[in-house]
């Protein structure tokens, strides 16, 4: 299979705009029952655009879904997302046990699994690479996810524990903050906790326990951060924790103290903070996924390159090329080698989506990213029976840097969101809904979503004027606001058409709402997260997410303590809402608490919610096991190239049933 020629390419496109002034010739043949091509490609190869160049081939590096697709074809982990409904299904665990509330599991690993390089897998590789995703030194955005686990949080924040030299014991958090959630496995010791695991037909037996286990169940340690500048601070402010302080010693916490531990080579437990109904839903995200120790510590920062990296996932690396292809070929040592029918997957990083849907037209490509139809084609390509269309647990946002003025004041805060009628942009953007909540829309059936507030440009001048912008209006009827600092802000986004065509909508919302123009900047993926998660910005920023897995939690998770949302926005009343949610067994109650946390959130306004997303992406009819799932993540073990045309997809396939 060749490569695509991208000088060819371009001029392919060029002369397509010059030989076409109107729409109709962009996406001709509207009576075809596809959109383009359906010649299958002569090799079991997936020709696949996946967005802007990869930040990095680590799982532990990069959050953004361009990375996520490519991790899911060369890391694997403890569990999988299902193809349909992204539940949890068995990995490199074959299967696992819980606790009697959710807040320690006990995972059995398969004796097959594989490195690429033929070496074996067992439960030492998750407790390594465990640790490493929540190293200070790697500094992993994604580490947050893992703060669930017994001290993952203190040890990521280089944090100390305060010890007794007297008595070799350890402060404790519970005797310094009274508001502190009960501490699960402390009120379970294990000398007390038999059949705290009920048996299943794969286990007759409690987890084995050892002194680890025994640690874990005891109270949780008070930490204090291992700065010393924040801690003198800290220590100033609270005299309690001070005089207790006094003559202790400092003790730095350390992988080997996170809640993570190898029972033995194939089974593996890992103890929480708190209980987590969703926890082993979490898993599957690429910051769990494992990474060869031998071979990182060998190569350290150039362990991903070509020559040197080793994976664990039905795919393994073949070649890259920086900014044009990663071609990446089933791996013959991956334990379900058996289900894996493509021979190779090409990913093509490309964000330009014109582009993008004139390959797909003629062929070049298979399948392409989620959000890629021009809105201006979508009236002709969601017509034919390769357009994949569904509900999305996702959701596009506004980030606003709340350290910085003149965004640190919640009324500027919530002008600048209601001055934006969502509802307006939704009915031009087409296949998306208007969202005044954080969470998407329409995903979560029994979740009591609240509202946000709705579209008022006339509250909004008003709370520009209190917060001492007034608004003025002119004789056209046009409206000015002379006093905002719009010379000292911006809107920084990613390189990509459809995030521009957002940004300049929302600019032209606040200058005919507001009277103010938000200058705009874009920049490439690798530079924009880096300015957001740095907060390295004033004004505000672009905001997507789409779900990591199927609950409420892993959006209001982005605003919880450490969580990176680029806002710089924290509340230890919000925090507390959602733990007292996750203490919850009773789903409804559950609910409801999330609900009651979302609600805060909204009212401090740190981020401006514009829509619930839908799917909007083409796949080639011959293109099988690849479903429009509510987050756009395929499991490439499962999709593969199908010639008999009675078999092919017509329409968007079903996700009932099973994978």
């Amino acid at each position: 299979m060749s490569r695509i020629n991208w000088k060819q390419l371009s001029a392919l496109v060029l002369l397509a705009a010059m030989a076409c002034t109107t729409l109709s010739c962009a996406v001709a043949s509207s009576n075809e029952v596809y959109f383009g091509k359906t010649t299958p490609p002569a090799r079991n190869i997936l020709r696949y655009v996946t967005g802007e160049e990869p930040e990095s081939l680590d799982p532990a590096i990069s959050n953004g879904q361009p990375e996520s697709r490519i991790y899911m074809a060369l890391y694997d982990g403890l569990v999988e997302y299902d193809p349909k409904t992204l539940a949890p299904i068995p990995a490199l665990a074959s299967h696992w046990r819980a606790n009697d509330d959710s807040s320690e599991f006990t995972f059995y690993l398969r004796r097959d699994g594989r490195w690429s390089n033929g070496a074996p897998i067992d439960a030492n590789d998750f407790v390594y690479s465990f640790r490493r995703a929540l190293s200070k030194q790697l500094a992993s955005r994604n580490a947050y996810m893992a703060y669930l686990m017994k001290y993952a949080q203190a040890y990521n924040e280089g944090a100390v524990f305060v010890r007794d030299p007297s008595n070799g014991k350890f402060l404790l958090a519970k005797d310094f903050d009274e508001h502190l959630p009960p501490d699960p496995l402390a009120g379970s010791p294990v000398d007390a906790a038999k059949g705290e695991y009920q048996t299943t037909a794969e286990e007759s037996q409690e987890p084995a326990d050892s002194a680890f286990h025994q640690a874990m169940h005891t109270p949780l340690r008070l930490t204090l951060p291992g700065d010393e500048k924040a801690r003198t601070k800290l220590l100033n402010a609270d005299a309690k924790i001070k005089e207790a302080v006094t003559g202790k010693e400092l003790v730095p916490v350390k992988g080997e103290d996170i809640g993570v531990e190898a029972i033995d080579k194939y089974t593996l437990r890992i103890s929480l903070t708190l209980p987590a109904p969703f926890f082993v839903g979490m898993l599957a995200h690429q910051v769990f996924r494992i990474v060869p120790r031998q071979v990182v510590e060998k190569y350290g920062n150039q362990w991903t390159q070509p020559a040197h990296i080793v994976t664990c996932g039905p795919f393994k690396v073949k070649t890259w090329q920086a900014y044009h292809t990663l071609v990446v070929e089933r791996d013959p040592m991956y334990w379900d080698a058996a289900t894996v029918k493509l021979d190779e997957i090409h990913f093509y990083p490309m964000s330009d989506n014109p582009t993008i849907m004139n390959q797909y037209k003629v062929g070049e490509v298979d399948a392409v990213l989620n959000h890629t139809v021009p809105n201006a084609w979508l009236d002709v390509v969601r017509t034919k029976k390769d357009y994949m269309d569904g509900a999305e647990a996702a959701i596009e946002f506004i980030i606003m840097n709340t350290t910085k003025p003149p965004l640190n004041d919640v009324r500027v805060r919530k002008a600048f969101n209601m001055a934006i009628d969502k509802e307006a942009w939704a009915t031009w953007r087409k296949i998306v809904k208007p969202l005044t909540a954080f969470t998407p829309s329409g995903i979560f059936h029994e979740y009591p979503q609240p509202k946000g507030d709705a579209f008022n440009p006339d509250e909004a001048r008003r709370l520009l004027g209190e917060a001492g912008y007034p608004v003025t209006k002119n004789s056209d009827g046009s409206y000015s606001c002379p006093k905002f600092p719009a010379n000292q802000i911006e809107y920084i986004y990613n390189t990509q058409e459809s995030t521009k065509n957002m940004v300049e909508w929302m600019q032209a919302q606040w200058k005919q709402n507001l009277g103010i123009t938000v200058p705009l900047r874009n920049m490439d993926w690798k530079t924009f997260l880096t300015l957001r998660a740095k907060l390295d910005y004033v004004g505000f920023a672009r905001g997507s997410w789409g779900a990591d897995y199927m609950d409420p939690f892993t959006f209001l998770s982005l605003f919880y303590t450490g969580g990176e949302n680029g806002s710089g926005w924290s509340d230890p009343k919000y925090i507390s809402l959602l733990d007292e949610a996750n203490r919850t067994l009773d789903q409804k109650k559950r609910y409801e608490l999330l609900a009651q946390a979302e609600a805060f959130m909204l009212q401090a306004q740190p981020i401006i919610p514009i829509h619930t997303a839908s799917v909007n992406w083409v796949k080639k009819p011959y293109v099988k096991g690849m479903y429009p799932n509510a987050a756009s993540l395929y499991p490439w073990k499962f999709v593969y190239i199908e010639r008999d045309q009675a078999k092919w997809d017509v329409g968007t396939p079903s996700l009932a049933g099973g994978y």
